[in-house]
């Protein structure tokens, strides 16, 4: 298979990537080059930015793919530039998109790809849903070979899933536990969430390349295993040989006291209950099995973080932030037993 990745580099295409590699298919990568050092050997690079258009159409002049998919894809504006790109050049095009699409608050926790998009409070949301609304119509209209992939809240060995976190990454929160700090912990942690390790999302990405079933169509990647916020961070901080300090806050309150976007990514995701049904996907791709459990997987991303330095971005605001929020709950628990 010849395949075409835009991006090529992130947490959930760096897997897959690997993957293809390993398989012996072709691969180009389109990207900038910045993040090309520890790619396998194989893949073949077209340095650009896709935000070039007349640069990338000369870069693909004399090529053709069996697929092209595009992993920095946010908005309308990009999809429509890669159907004009690819359109005439490709057998399948695959668009990365979101489960945060999906109904928010969801009227079922169970989410099946006939759950209804919508999301009222995250841009970011109803962006992959203007996105996906336009390739369809390319698709009904003119034939596009589009598969529209949603994946939730995955993760690799190089990224710590916690639910509350600054700009800066999750290494503040392993930080703050090790000192014992309160960690902020949304709602009452006990909603079920889905982490899902990109190993496992590659083996059902591979399997829907090339897929004739795929075209026209939308399916999700994830874990079968559903865990608890509260398990989340009990793992951390078992692997971080800590007894935690859990701060549990009203998400609405933490949208409302901080300037980082947790209307979208807490009110809008993660502080609802979904658990997903995968059966479309192993229809589809009947060898799938997510076999990376969430305390292997969580536990292998934490040792990581400890292991290398550069991980370990740390975020001063973020931190004060949170001693904030605990001060001021601690003084409103005051003021009401007084």
């Amino acid at each position: 298979m010849k395949a075409l990745f835009i991006g090529g580099t992130g947490t959930i295409s760096t897997e897959i990537t690997k993957l293809l590699l390993e398989q012996g298919h072709e691969l180009y990568l389109l990207n900038r080059g910045n993040r090309n050092d520890g790619l396998p050997e194989g893949a073949k690079i077209l340095k650009g930015d896709i935000g070039d258009e007349a640069k990338v159409t000369e870069l693909i002049a004399d090529l053709e793919f069996d697929v092209v998919a595009d992993f920095i894809a946010f908005v309308p504006e990009h999809v429509e530039r890669d159907y004009r790109l690819f359109k005439d050049k490709t057998k399948q095009y695959i668009f990365i998109s979101s489960a945060s699409a999906y109904q928010s608050p969801p009227s079922d926790y169970r989410i099946t790809e006939g759950t209804p998009l919508a999301n009222p409070f995250w841009e970011y949301s109803r962006n992959k849903i203007a996105c996906e609304d336009y390739l369809m119509k390319q698709y009904r209209e003119q034939g596009f070979p589009v598969t529209i992939v949603r994946p939730s809240h995955t993760y690799s060995e190089r990224s710590v899933p916690v639910g509350v976190h600054g700009s800066r990454g999750p290494w503040q929160v392993l930080k703050r536990m090790r000192e014992g700090k309160p960690i902020i912990i949304h709602g009452d942690g006990t909603s079920l969430w889905t982490v899902t390790h990109s190993r496992d999302f590659a083996k059902g990405f591979a399997g829907l390349m090339g897929n004739i079933h795929a075209t026209g169509d939308s399916v999700h990647i994830t874990s079968d295993e559903s865990v608890t916020w509260n398990q989340i961070h009990e793992i951390i901080a078992s692997e971080l040989g800590v007894k935690p300090n859990f701060l549990h806050v009203p998400s609405i309150f933490l949208d409302a006291c901080s300037d980082e976007d947790y209307r979208g990514s807490l009110l809008g995701d993660k502080a609802n209950t979904v658990v997903f049904d995968n059966a479309k996907l192993k229809r589809l791709v009947p060898e799938f099995v997510a076999t990376t459990r969430a305390d292997q997987g969580l536990r292998e991303a934490v040792r990581f973080m400890l292991e290398h330095s550069e991980a370990q971005q740390e975020d001063p605001e973020f931190d004060a932030w949170c001693d904030k929020v605990a001060a001021a709950l601690d003084r409103a628990i005051a003021e009401i037993r007084s």
